[in-house]
């Protein structure tokens, strides 16, 4: 089997574009601040995994990008569409994450990429009840077509579409997103 590479999806931390539900507690320039920490840990956590990573990038050039994360990744824009749209056409065989998840470590990564070995699909709840990660190594498009993204509701119905097409996937350990101010408490390291 290919070795799966890690895509992360990635938005320019321009002030007031991103983290946009942290700006009531950190101001735009303090949310833009956070998110390009996360950022800069995501992208170098899955580099020091070994695997080969790629950044999906929206919101800016990929000299910027470039400039901001080094030469470590390969840069892809994202293209038009919702997420579900974006994530449809990442080509399998690939781990793909955001970018707000700071309890993604090297072995994570590591672990997901073997379990691709023995399954189709492998997922990673996140607290909030979306997913941090997900990997295939075949085409499951199905999983993004129509549903309510950014929702408690999200690795429940992922669940279920995979149940359906009789798709057993391996399951990460859950881990937290940085969504709101209170989501930092145990991540003093990334406040501005």
């Amino acid at each position: 089997m290919a070795i799966p590479r890690i895509v992360i999806f990635a938005r320019l931390p321009a002030p007031g574009e991103c983290k946009t539900r942290l700006i009531p507690e950190y101001g735009p320039d303090g949310a833009a601040a956070i998110y390009t920490s996360l950022l800069r840990h995501t992208v170098d956590q899955a580099l020091e995994s070994g695997l080969p990573v790629e950044v999906r990038t929206t919101g800016g050039s990929e000299a910027e990008f470039r400039e901001l994360l080094g030469d470590g990744p390969t840069f892809v824009a994202q293209g038009d569409g919702d997420l579900g749209a974006k994530l449809a056409r990442v080509e399998y065989p690939a781990l793909v994450v955001g970018s707000d998840c700071p309890g993604v470590i090297p072995n994570l990564f590591v672990a997901a990429a073997t379990a691709l070995a023995e399954r189709d699909v492998v997922i990673g709840p996140a607290t909030d009840g979306g997913y941090y990660l997900i990997g295939f190594n075949r085409d499951v498009s199905f999983l993004f077509d129509d549903i309510e993204w950014s929702t408690d509701g999200v690795f429940a119905e992922t669940m279920a579409r995979l149940a359906r097409a009789q798709v057993a996937p391996a399951v990460l350990p859950e881990l937290a997103d940085i969504d709101e101010p209170e989501d930092l408490v145990d991540w003093p390291e990334f406040h501005p």
